[in-house]
């Protein structure tokens, strides 16, 4: 019989009786979350109130908007995956992710305001408020709720995947040099070396040594087995499939080499065949015809509202310098189809023929007015008639001269994916800084890096948060000669 003080040191000493499982966790982290949303709309409502107007407003109205915000949050973080442990423990994509889901949730909060035409009710002020503090609390949990992930997996109390390694030496090394520290969700309870295939030995030697590795994968009760042997030998992979299979945990054979480079590898099906998926298509036909429509609604409603702008640009431009309001140039669109691009001319040449040159810091080219325009992004918006015609999207890899392009692709494995998808009057490549003279391989390299990671992780949230950077940002205004 154990004492109570032995008893708990079994409980916290032992990886193999974890206080806290994957789902539980989860859900804490849900009801954290919830919690943290509605006291930040609530201390938001009432502190902004009470600064303005010297009372404390509409408490329960505070309260709904905090719900309906968390509820929308809530949604999206769960779809995702946001509050599996082994997803949280990496922490690499933190901030973006809440970010873009913060910013998707009041996107969703803001469209129903306006369709039921209640935005009148809520105070602008306080909302603001509500935002940012509210981002701000939501990230500091995440990144908490990281560390204590990362901790649970080390010191046992939380529950992680108990595997069992089967395969040869070398292959078993480099896994375990890949997986690093144990706070990732997995934990090694097992490892069984084989020899280098079922020749190396007499098949009654090799069974046995297969045999071992299921029973002791059995006294173990490990959750997966990982069969890290060569794809090629058809023979090895059968026998080491079919001996697991016996045991109720999933089986897994490992990537080659070669494949690791593919991280949204799937197995997928064409037709009656089984094949593995090393790379999507872009964007299927729904998010295509999602990311249309909100480029026609937000490209529209910005030609309507801005006309009176461009049009004191246009007679600014006509008034400067001699030539045309408008400068065009042919660029690569989606799947390298040219189209003809329309800005506003900011330069006394207008190239685009063979070699163009692009403009650098004070370059004489420039007009007075162009310079302006430039420094403020301005001479981009008649791209808005390339996005209604659907040349163009709002959010995309920005296009550039023919000539440069075909550079580019000489210079940068995968450049030509940028062209897997429509490009943008503004970018992921652009709102990080990574705009204007591209006169070093490694500023092209980084832009097609962010072009890239954009087109790979593409939704409507991430659309809305580039357009905010756009203009909020100071990064997209960086490098405008």
């Amino acid at each position: 019989m154990l004492d109570a003080s032995e008893f708990i040191g079994v409980l916290l000493g032992s990886r193999r009786r974890p206080l806290v499982v994957g789902e539980s966790f989860k859900w804490s982290m849900v009801a954290v979350e919830l919690a943290v949303i509605l006291g930040c709309s609530l201390a938001s409502g009432i502190t902004y109130h009470l600064f303005a107007y010297g009372e404390t407003g509409r408490v329960p109205t505070f309260g709904e908007i905090g719900l309906l915000v968390a509820l929308c949050f809530l949604l999206v973080q769960n779809t995702k995956s946001r509050y599996d442990p082994r997803n949280i423990a990496t922490g690499r994509t933190i901030l973006k992710s809440v970010a873009l889901d913060w910013t998707a949730a009041w996107a969703l909060l803001l469209t129903c305001a306006f369709l039921t035409k209640t935005t009148a009710v809520y105070s602008r002020g306080a909302l603001v408020l509500f935002f940012v503090s509210g981002w701000t609390c939501v990230t500091f949990v995440h990144l908490l709720a990281a560390l204590v992930v990362r901790r649970g997996y080390r010191q046992g109390w939380l529950a992680a995947s108990r595997i069992q390694i089967v395969g040869t030496a070398a292959r078993i090394r480099k896994f375990q040099e890949r997986l690093g520290s144990g706070d990732h969700g997995v934990e090694v309870a097992g490892v069984c070396i084989l020899p280098n295939g079922p020749c190396a030995t007499s098949r009654e030697e090799f069974d046995a040594v297969l045999k071992g590795a299921v029973r002791h994968a059995r006294e173990l009760r490990v959750d997966d087995v990982l069969c890290l042997v060569p794809w090629a030998d058809e023979l090895l992979v059968e026998r080491c499939a079919s001996a697991f299979l016996s045991l109720p945990a999933s089986v897994h054979l490992g990537a080659e080499d070669a494949l690791e480079r593919f991280s949204d590898m799937r197995v997928a099906k064409l037709g009656t065949t089984l094949c593995l998926e090393l790379a999507r298509a872009p964007l299927s036909l729904a998010k295509r015809l999602a990311k249309r429509l909100l480029d026609l609604v937000l490209a529209t409603a910005a030609s309507l509202v801005l006309w009176p702008l461009l049009l004191l640009v246009a007679v600014t431009i006509k008034l400067d310098s001699p030539g045309p309001v408008l400068f065009l140039q042919r660029r690569y669109g989606f799947n390298n189809e040219v189209f003809r691009i329309v800005k506003f001319r900011t330069m006394a040449a207008a190239d685009d023929g063979p070699r163009v040159q692009q403009a650098t810091r004070d370059d004489a080219r420039v007009t007075r007015v162009g310079r302006f325009l430039r420094r403020w992004n301005l001479d981009e918006l008649p791209q808005l008639l390339n996005v209604i015609a659907g040349s163009m999207s709002i959010v995309g890899p920005r296009p550039h001269a023919m000539s440069h392009n075909h550079e580019f692709e000489r210079k940068i494995a995968l450049y030509a994916r940028r062209h897997n998808v429509k490009p943008g009057i503004t970018g992921w490549a652009q709102v990080n800084g990574f705009r204007g003279i591209t006169d070093t391989e490694d500023k092209i390299r980084n832009r097609v890096i962010h072009d890239l990671f954009y087109i790979d992780n593409w939704s409507l949230s991430f659309d809305f948060y580039i357009m905010a950077l756009t203009v909020l940002s100071s990064r997209a205004y960086r490098n405008a000669y």
